[in-house]
């Protein structure tokens, strides 16, 4: 996406050369930046908040793209897509974005398994590397810890469904 932007700027006017040429050159730059650094962190929670920069550069590239557009920047390719031959540029390529990560949920039977893992483990690093490997941040163990001590556990462990049978009570008849 990045070359595509830098090729369909180069024919914009010399006096928009730090004005819609730098934003989008910048922004189109930003997309795969923030992927790339998003990659580069060291765990799963840090790596989902870059797709979210990105598509917001995304966003960015696309708006200033429209713009652009009707300022009548880069219009003989979309002259060239309109009549049915085939373009140079596109006009607005398409992104590597990922989708947004979704909201975790982590069910009692999970938490308390985390918990027994961690407390057998031995040897220095053994717990930072089960939350690691699992996408999970200490807090996370803490917290869970802390609610197994208060017996919020118990209450969410799986429980028969359905009506309770009631015994009718046995008198003595004595």
């Amino acid at each position: 996406m990045t070359v595509a932007i830098y090729k369909l700027t180069a024919s914009f006017p010399a006096s928009e050369k730090f004005g819609l040429t730098n934003q989008l050159r910048r922004a189109s730059v930003s997309v795969a930046s923030n992927m790339a650094e998003g990659y580069g962190r060291s765990t799963k929670g840090e790596y989902h908040q870059f797709p979210g920069h990105a598509r917001g550069s995304k966003c960015e590239v696309e708006t200033q793209l429209a713009i652009s557009e009707a300022l009548g920047f880069g219009s003989e390719n979309r002259q060239c897509q309109r009549s049915g031959r085939r373009a140079v540029r596109p006009l607005v390529p398409d992104s590597e974005v990922v989708a947004p990560p979704h909201c975790r949920r982590f069910s009692a039977e999970y938490k308390l398994s985390i918990i027994d893992q961690a407390d057998s483990t031995a040897g220095v690093g053994a717990v930072g590397a089960l939350l690691c490997r699992e996408g999970l941040y200490s807090p996370h163990l803490a917290t869970w810890r802390q609610q197994r001590k208060q017996g919020e556990f118990d209450a969410l462990t799986a429980n028969k469904r359905g009506r309770r049978r009631s015994f009718p009570a046995i008198r003595d008849s004595s």
